[in-house]
């Protein structure tokens, strides 16, 4: 049985130039109902308060005062590198 390219509606044929009452009303069978299920609102909102909440109070945000690691090895490598 061959699938059809594109879905034809079953609404009736309406001539191509509506009347105008009916050119400001669309019938309710034109409009698109979307539902989201409740994690598809909620999850976007607690990870946006998370952000937000780590933006507003940093808490024990200290900058680093030791050297790094990297540095160390880089300095270590030269000094074995070096005559």
């Amino acid at each position: 049985m061959p699938v059809p390219a594109h879905l034809r509606s079953h609404r009736p044929a309406v001539s191509s130039r509506p009347a105008p009452a009916l050119a400001s009303h669309r019938p309710a069978a034109d409009r698109v109902e979307i539902r989201l299920p409740w994690w598809a609102v909620a999850l976007p909102a607690v990870a946006f308060a998370a952000l937000l909440l780590m933006i507003m109070s940093p808490g024990q945000a200290q900058a680093a005062t030791a050297d790094p690691a990297l540095g160390q090895l880089i300095e270590r490598t030269l000094h074995l590198l070096a005559p």
